[in-house]
């Protein structure tokens, strides 16, 4: 007959590594950064990339699943930074997203090309995902471009097509970005009207006049939405839907940077047609359309719109 209480302690000696710690990890590493100490990381960490760029970025671009040959398009350098060697990066995890920075000179500006992203379905925090643009702002880039692969809800738009983005949704489900920073500088109460920048899609329509601009939806995923949620979030207002991006502008509309939005529709979303998402279509589809992301950001980043004020102001 066994001790009352020994079933359960069996179970947690089961759950003990020969030296005394959990197994499997299942307390998991110690959790990353937040609130104020993820903005110390990411200023730490622009530091240590302007020093291995040998430059301060004016602009940064992130590009998307598939839009990897966009930095070739911008005309990167061959040199690539490794942004796991600075502090808090961590290398993505969806296919085709590499953890590298490469440079180019676009007009007469220092671009900085982000060559991928993490995802908060990678189990990433919105402090992690956001990581990396907070570290181009800090490192001088105030114009920042957001590049992904969507799905698409408006009626018109079909494969292969490329659009700004107007507005969006957050419907991730997290805090985001900014939870922790109640009381520290620059305080997170940001105002979000606006914060596309209508110069940059002017600026990019100036090459593509008949560039269509929408509303971008993001959700957490990595799931693709059933055909009820996509009705659901066509009722919301949005035209475009996907699994990135609107934590970065969040972060980047905090630190005063001005935004420029394009999505590449590479599939109709979940129901707006008579057959499954071509999830094996993406990628190819998105790369197809890399040549044109390249041609838009180049022409908005050209321009030399300067970033916008904002009522916050990033920490030196």
């Amino acid at each position: 007959m066994r001790a009352p209480g020994q079933d359960r302690q069996d179970r947690q000696d089961r759950l003990q590594a020969p030296g005394g710690g959990p197994v499997g990890g299942l307390a998991g590493p110690p959790s990353p950064p937040a609130g104020p100490a993820a903005l110390e990381l990411a200023s730490a960490a622009s530091r240590l990339l302007v020093d291995r760029l040998g430059a301060r970025p004016d602009a940064v671009v992130v590009l998307g699943t598939g839009l990897g040959p966009a930095a070739d398009g911008l005309g990167a350098g061959a040199e690539a930074v490794d942004l796991t060697t600075l502090p808090g990066f961590v290398a993505p995890g969806a296919p085709g997203h590499r953890s590298t920075g490469r440079l180019a000179t676009v007009g007469s500006r220092n671009v900085l090309v982000l060559e991928g992203r993490v995802h908060l379905y990678e189990g990433r925090t919105a402090a992690e995902v956001a990581h990396g643009v907070r570290t181009a702002v800090l490192a001088g880039a105030r114009t920042v471009v957001l590049t992904n692969a969507a799905g698409a809800l408006a009626p018109g738009l079909a494969p292969g097509d490329v659009v700004a983005i107007a507005d969006h949704l957050d419907l991730t489900g997290t805090s985001g970005p900014l939870a922790g920073l109640v009381g520290s500088e620059p305080h997170p109460f940001v105002e979000m009207s606006g914060a596309w920048s209508a110069e940059l899609r002017r600026a990019a329509r100036a090459v593509r006049p008949s560039l269509p601009e929408g509303v971008y939806a993001q959700l957490r995923g990595p799931q693709f939405e059933t055909p009820a949620e996509i009705r659901m979030l066509r009722t919301l207002g949005a035209d475009l839907v996907g699994m990135s991006t609107v934590v970065e502008a969040v972060a980047a509309r905090h630190l005063g940077a001005q935004l420029l939005g394009l999505s590449v529709v590479t599939n109709l979303a979940a129901g707006v047609e008579d057959r499954p998402v071509p999830v094996g279509e993406i990628t190819a589809t998105a790369t197809a359309a890399a040549p044109e992301v390249a041609r838009l950001v180049g022409a908005a980043l050209a321009a030399g719109a300067a970033g916008a004020p904002d009522a916050t102001k990033a920490p030196g």
